[in-house]
């Protein structure tokens, strides 16, 4: 057999003596047994086929040095990571610095370009790969099976590094792993495929470029003198880019192509609807970012395709499960199945909390597809049922932190909802099991908050009147815990206007007075008033019962600043008008808010309570007796089936402005302890803000420095969070 090495030849004792491998005729044979054998790869080929790295080629240093580590393993891997993030790139960059390692060559098979017929794919790869090693046509067989066999035996005695590019499937990975010691394979994919860990294949997850990382990239490609020229351009092109390597790199191609400044550019991008058109190359074959993300969207089945183009168009930035339901009409199961699918194939990013995300061009490409496959009314039909989503949701949580709480909306009409899916709200809602669902709900509010303002504005867009004042109305629960001063403000204009337009005044003359609390912390005072005297006018002709009550304690709450005696007569008139409705709470409300006034009154300066003058005693002990009462008041509130619903937050905020009224009147002792009381409660019930009042109260009755320090910056933290204009007043008194 001219020493050619059958060692490896199975023998068939069949009838038909075959023997599999390659097959050679030893003269006349008895039997018809036919001898098959591998042949021996011509001498000297030594493929070399991995294309060459970008010249310019950055960052990525511990990804590189993570496969460094696997080859000392032996250890194959696929690089994963969303389209255009620079998988392919990093390989291109290893191979080309490891080609010493591999001494009998580099293979490399770009599966974007032999997809076709189910299986066709692998079989031409693993044919491909046969001829580069030297294997002639009329021995390299047929079938996928025989032709991995074939590879197997052909590597078996080589030490080769094996680079595939977009795989999509397992298979493709374990069918080409050389059987060479020292040899890999190391793949590309946009999908994560799992399966592999069980075949000792590595899963490398390429991240985002951080501004820094995208910066330095820029520099590179640019010249770092421009971007060191004008770094506030080079962040806005990396934020606009939103990391992504192939956005950076086609940014770079345009500066130079279409001589553009980093400044031009960035106010061209700026626009989201021409964005990804301008983050694209013209040319025989444009290149750009779109074009990359249609070849994934392109592998999605039909049912994941449409969800895509149903997440471009949902408002916010990210989803569950929930929501994606709402918007797509699908069952949970079928909406968390899809997400994975889309998450397993980097178009959709799952986040820390179990939400979901979309890259920022993906949201526009999504977009895009959208408008480019679905009927023009898609979008409208989506934010709408987005919103009742989100409306039910928001009234649930309202409720459960408080039933008794004023509300023009009707519960049963924000809660309207297919009775199957009202259900899963309610029973599957993230604080419906809660060992402690008010606290629970307002940190589902806390952390949706960008997407319920998302949803507000985008209801306004379209038209949604009634739902948009509705929504505003109840994620005031929100505002009233965590002050984010400027979202408060938005959502309460944005649903007193729409309240406006949906005729409904007793809605707006609400929407209004609450309008007036942030803006009279955002030193809005003349607007605030401007919106109380709307506010008044419209629920005295609203003929609501309690409205008019309301509404006056918002009043009283802008004179509390400027004239303790108008304050208090306001509050005196809501009292009577909440007594006159039998609103047992609303009355609570106003009684409070006197006792404040009183104190005022008194000699008190502000939140912290400090002597402006000589107190008034017969003042002070009015206020304390006042304070004192409806302290109790709150705790030994009622819900409407006459089961106790004690109010602890208002009842807290009462104990402060009791251990103001007691420092007031000398007995600084019992002061402080009331007011560290009140600061413990105010926290445990996260009513931050008043939380922040209470400290700056007790901080003047603190003599030892060092606390005083810690409770000031306590104090500063909340309002920063908040944007409350306090914080500067605050920090300045920390510097001096």
């Amino acid at each position: 057999m001219d020493g050619e090495d059958i060692s490896a030849a199975r023998v068939d004792n069949t009838m038909s003596g075959t023997v599999h491998g390659t097959s050679m005729q030893v003269g006349t044979v008895h039997g018809g047994i036919t001898f098959h054998y591998a042949t021996a790869p011509a001498p000297g080929t030594r493929p070399d086929q991995v294309p060459k790295p970008p010249r310019r080629f950055v960052n990525r240093r511990a990804d590189l040095a993570r496969l460094d580590g696997l080859l000392a393993e032996g250890a194959s891997a696929v690089l994963n990571g969303m389209p255009g993030i620079g998988k392919t790139a990093t390989i291109y960059r290893w191979a080309h610095d490891n080609q010493q390692h591999f001494p009998d060559g580099q293979l490399f098979v770009d599966f974007t370009k032999l997809r076709s017929a189910a299986g066709a794919d692998l079989s031409e790869a693993l044919t491909m790969c046969l001829r580069a090693l030297g294997v002639p046509d009329e021995q390299i067989g047929s079938g996928t099976a025989e032709l991995e066999n074939t590879f197997r035996s052909v590597s078996r005695n080589r030490r080769l590094l094996v680079v595939l590019d977009e795989v999509t499937e397992p298979g493709h990975v374990r069918s080409l792993i050389p059987k060479g010691e020292g040899s890999i394979v190391l793949a590309t994919s946009n999908r994560r495929l799992g399966e592999l860990a069980l075949h000792d294949v590595e899963l490398v997850e390429l991240d985002l470029f951080d501004r820094a990382a995208a910066k330095e990239l820029l520099g590179e490609l640019c010249g770092r003198a421009a971007v060191e020229a004008d770094p506030g351009s080079a962040d806005r092109l990396a934020e606009l880019c939103g990391g992504l390597p192939i956005a950076l790199r086609i940014v770079a191609a345009r500066l130079h192509s279409d001589r553009l400044t980093l400044a031009q550019l960035a106010d061209q991008l700026a626009d989201e609807r021409q964005r990804l058109g301008r983050l694209t190359i013209q040319g025989t074959d444009a290149t750009g970012v779109s074009a990359t993300l249609s070849l994934a969207y392109r592998d999605q089945a039909e049912p994941a395709a449409r969800l895509y183009r149903v997440l471009g168009d949902l408002p916010g930035a990210s989803f569950d499960s929930g929501v994606v339901a709402a918007a797509a009409v699908l069952d949970a199961g079928t909406s968390a199945r899809l997400l994975t699918d889309l998450a397993g194939a980097h178009l959709v990013h799952r986040t820390d909390d179990g939400r979901y995300r979309l890259h920022s061009l993906v949201r526009l490409h999504a977009q895009e597809t959208a408008r480019e496959t679905d009927p023009p009314e898609t979008e409208r039909q989506i934010v709408q049922r987005v919103t009742a989503h989100y409306l039910a949701l928001v009234t649930l949580a309202d409720l459960t932190v408080r039933t008794d709480r004023l509300r023009i909306l009707d519960v049963g009409e924000a809660l309207q909802q297919p009775a199957d899916r009202l259900d899963t709200l309610v029973d599957h809602s993230p604080f419906a099991a809660s060992d402690t669902p008010d606290r629970d709900a307002i940190e589902w509010l806390e952390a949706e908050r960008s997407n319920l303002m998302a949803a507000l504005r985008a209801a306004v867009r379209f038209g949604f009147d009634r739902q948009a004042w509705q929504l505003a109305e109840v994620l005031t629960v929100l505002f009233l815990h965590h002050r984010h001063l400027a979202d408060w403000r938005e959502s309460l204009a944005l649903g007193a206007d729409a309240a406006y337009r949906d005729h409904q005044p007793a809605a707006e003359a609400r929407l209004r007075s609450m309008l007036s609390r942030p803006l009279l912390d955002l030193r809005q005072d003349d607007r605030a008033l401007a919106e109380l005297e709307t506010a008044i006018d419209l629920a005295d002709r609203s003929g609501h019962p309690v409205l008019p009550g309301s509404v006056r304690e918002f009043l009283g709450r802008y004179w509390d600043r400027r004239d303790p005696e108008r304050a208090a007569a306001a509050y005196r008139e809501s009292l009577e008008l909440n007594e006159r409705a039998g609103e047992t709470r609303g009355a609570a409300l106003a009684r409070y808010f006197l006792g404040r006034a009183l104190l005022v009154a008194a000699g008190a300066s502000g939140a912290a309570g400090v002597p402006e003058r000589e107190a008034d005693g017969s003042r002070v002990a009015e206020a304390e007796r006042e304070l004192r009462a409806v302290h109790e008041e709150f705790l030994g509130l009622t819900g409407a089936d006459g089961k106790p619903a004690p109010d602890r937050r208002m009842a807290a905020r009462a104990l402060a402005d009791l251990g103001r009224a007691q420092a007031l009147a000398g007995a600084t002792s019992e002061a402080r302890t009331t007011l560290g009381r009140a600061v413990g409660v105010l926290r445990e019930q996260r009513a931050f803000h008043y939380e922040a009042e209470a400290i700056e109260a007790l901080v003047e009755l603190v003599e030892n420095r060092g606390e005083q320090q810690q409770l000031l910056e306590r104090a500063l933290t909340i309002y920063q969070e908040s944007g409350n204009p306090k914080a500067a007043e605050l920090q300045a008194r920390l510097a001096g």
